[in-house]
């Protein structure tokens, strides 16, 4: 009989215990939700009050012309070149590297003290906020090398910026490529070398690829290190060396903000749709070029 009670009671406690649990579930579901539809209802906001405003002013004349004192005169064509010039650069110094060091760190490095040291520093800066990336692009490259507020030490800037990023997604992609292929080619005679070149960096490629092209887009909408070296935010010429001075869509757009005419807010919405289409644009690249690799090393395996 008491046994018969007990067994009662932990039936009613146990229902109990799963009808808060199943309250619990669906609230921690409908927070979720919430978020989502808060996040996504925010950027769509902002994403619609961009394309209201800046639509309108999107043109070839807008494309096409440089600033100037008068919105409806003012173009991007400095500011366009000046991006397009420091991505091509950071791209150049950034990934080969990037890469390399994710080379040496996965494959040829032993793990001592040293390289410890060198993974926990390169997580750090992963973190770092991007200003002080500028901090260190003014006193290295600026003042120190005396490369002047210049094209190249605002590409250097940004490729320290991103060097960790590349680094980091370059390793993981390295790690993930089974052990097996590089003993299987080591079997068959080849060097170390000729392992990684021809079957570790193929296969390890498509996720590197996407790691580069997520800091790259990153390093285009990067404001604060452009700013804090010093690099220009009126600029009425396209840079013709790397000496050049310049400056990008993101300083464009900051100044064009800070003004209080309403025709230069339009041009800055001008400016952040064409900012978000070379955005989208270089990961739509980026999500091509990886899947046809992705087939293509998926071909050659078979």
């Amino acid at each position: 009989m008491l046994t018969a009670e007990k067994e009662k009671v932990w039936l009613t406690t146990s229902s109990k215990r799963r009808s808060k649990l199943r309250v619990l579930e669906a609230l921690f579901a409908a927070g979720v939700v919430l978020s989502f539809v808060v996040g996504l209802g925010t950027l769509l906001a902002l994403v619609i009050d961009v394309l209201i405003d800046g639509l309108p002013r999107l043109n070839w004349q807008f494309m096409t012309s440089f600033p100037s004192r008068k919105p409806q005169e003012a173009g991007i064509l400095a500011a366009l070149g000046g991006t397009l010039g420091l991505m091509v650069i950071t791209i150049v110094v950034a990934i080969p590297i990037g890469v390399g060091a994710a080379i040496y760190l996965e494959e040829y490095s032993r793990k001592n003290k040293f390289t410890d040291l060198i993974e926990i520093n390169i997580a750090n800066l992963a973190g770092t906020p991007s200003i002080i990336y500028g901090l260190l692009g003014l006193g290295l490259f600026v003042r120190l090398l005396h490369l002047d507020r210049s094209l190249i030490s605002g590409a250097l800037t940004l490729s320290l910026l991103i060097l960790p990023v590349i680094i980091i997604a370059a390793r993981e992609s390295i790690r993930r490529v089974p052990q097996t292929i590089r003993e299987a080619s080591l079997a068959l005679g080849a060097t170390k070398w000729q392992t990684i070149r021809d079957h570790v960096l193929p296969m390890a490629f498509p996720g590197t690829l996407t790691g580069i092209i997520l800091a790259i887009s990153r390093a285009i909408g990067e404001t604060a290190p452009l700013i804090t070296m010093g690099a220009l935010t009126y600029v009425a010429f396209l840079p013709d060396s790397l000496k050049s001075p310049f400056t990008a869509l993101p300083i464009q757009i900051f100044n064009w903000v800070s003004r209080p005419q309403k025709g230069f807010h339009e041009n800055a919405a001008a400016g952040i749709v064409v900012l978000l289409l070379l955005t989208l644009l270089l990961n739509a690249f980026a999500l091509w070029l990886r899947d046809r690799l992705q087939k293509n090393s998926g071909a050659k395996s078979l």
